[in-house]
């Protein structure tokens, strides 16, 4: 435990701990990785600029989101396949995510339940009560993502489940109608070990008869896609299951059956970010999958600003308060998330840095990646004259490449 410095420590023994089945499939991202690796190293071009002689002896990283308090705005992204990490899989994470007061979503992908997962959470909240421990955050802020699948039906159960478990906001993933490229998983021929299964999706075996989830009376539907398409079950999977015909409409039709908080995971232009402010969602997630959908596409913090402004201005066209945006993807520092916060992000997300922590060491090893980041978070704002979150803004961050540019006009 000595030598665990911070997250790259941690990424660099799970790289180590994994086989190269899993290890493909969490690392890599779409296409040649340009976008994957623009990701980390744009964060590297923003410069922190420091304000001095501010009191910052207590530096306050909570914040509110849908009415609930969490203790930092480093949240924990939704990921599937989290027992490829661990055998606990999403068990350890949102039991994490409960310890340290962190925001948590839970993939549809996910190779637990969602009844297994909340009844976790409750069980560790009470375990927490229990011993008179206290968390920073409030008791639930638990989201569930969402792909909408051709059988609306499936869709609809999802979100049932969701409700009737105290998830409290759904996240739709918008970026994904089909598969990105990814060539790692096609070259290994990535497919889910035979133990494992999709924990959500065990009970629909006579709901989603005529749907073509073979596999899916044996608990798990990598055995059926896999014998029809032993390439890349995953991509036959999408291409069968999901909806690639979903637009704006189908938001009116969400928010029609269901009255949780909706967030959009997957905006990436001031265009669409207006949309999803007309359209009425309650959030965006300003995120290219990590890298894995289409490549080439922008880091998410190059597009924050823009975006920010137009949620400001779209906002301001309905007499409503702006949505809040979260930013996804890259994030591996605590200054990451100050810089995405001074660049018009309410929060963040982090997804490998969570599996790299789960490799490691299970539930413990998310919580000392919340730990390292929350207090890299922590000494970024107190350096830089920030006490509160709401204090952080663009003033604090110089765009490197805008200065190069503007010193040559």
């Amino acid at each position: 435990m000595s030598r665990i410095a911070c997250v790259k420590d941690i990424e660099e023994i799970a790289i180590r701990k994994l086989d190269k089945n899993a290890l493909d499939f969490y690392y890599t991202g779409a296409q040649d990785q340009l976008t994957l690796a623009n990701n980390r190293t744009c964060y590297d071009r923003y410069k922190l600029l420091p304000r001095v002689l501010r009191d910052v002896s207590k530096v306050d990283l909570s914040i509110t989101l849908f009415g609930h308090k969490f203790a930092s705005p480093i949240l924990v992204a939704p990921t599937g396949l989290q027992k490829l990490a661990h055998s606990d899989g999403e068990l350890a994470t949102v039991r994490a995510a409960v310890r340290k007061g962190a925001g948590y979503t839970l993939s549809t992908m996910s190779t637990t339940s969602i009844e297994d997962v909340a009844s976790a959470a409750l069980k560790a909240e009470k375990a927490l009560s229990s011993k008179g421990q206290t968390i920073d955050g409030d008791k639930g802020g638990r989201w569930y993502q969402l792909y909408v699948f051709k059988d609306r039906s499936v869709s609809l159960d999802l979100i049932r489940r969701a409700e009737a478990a105290g998830f409290e906001a759904l996240v739709i993933t918008v970026d994904a109608p089909i598969l990105g490229n990814r060539l790692a998983n096609k070259r290994n021929s990535f497919t889910l070990p035979s133990h494992m299964e999709f924990g959500n999706f065990k009970s629909y075996a006579k709901l989603v008869a005529s749907s073509n989830l073979a596999g899916v009376e044996k608990g798990s539907i990598a055995q059926g896609t896999a014998e029809a398409d032993p390439g890349y079950w995953l991509a036959r999977f999408s291409k069968d299951q999901l909806d690639p015909s979903l637009t704006w409409k189908d938001i009116e039709w969400l928010k029609e059956n269901t009255k949780l908080p909706i967030l959009l995971k997957g905006i990436l232009t001031h265009e669409d970010a207006r949309l999803a402010v007309y359209y009425g969602v309650d959030g965006i997630i300003v995120s290219n999958h990590g890298g894995r959908q289409l490549d080439g596409v922008p880091a998410t913090i190059d597009v924050l600003s823009e975006i920010s402004v137009a949620v400001r201005e779209a906002s301001a066209q309905k007499n409503k308060k702006p949505i809040p945006i979260i930013a996804d993807g890259g994030i591996m520092r605590g200054s990451d998330a100050f810089k995405a916060i001074a660049m018009g992000a309410d929060a963040v997300m982090i997804g490998r840095a969570v599996l790299w922590g789960l490799v490691y060491d299970g539930e413990n090893g998310v919580c000392t990646v919340l730990d390292i980041l929350n207090e890299e978070l922590r000494l970024s704002m107190a350096l830089s004259g920030c006490s509160r979150i709401s204090e952080i803004d663009s003033s604090y961050v110089l765009d490197q490449s805008s200065e190069i540019f503007l010193s040559k006009l």
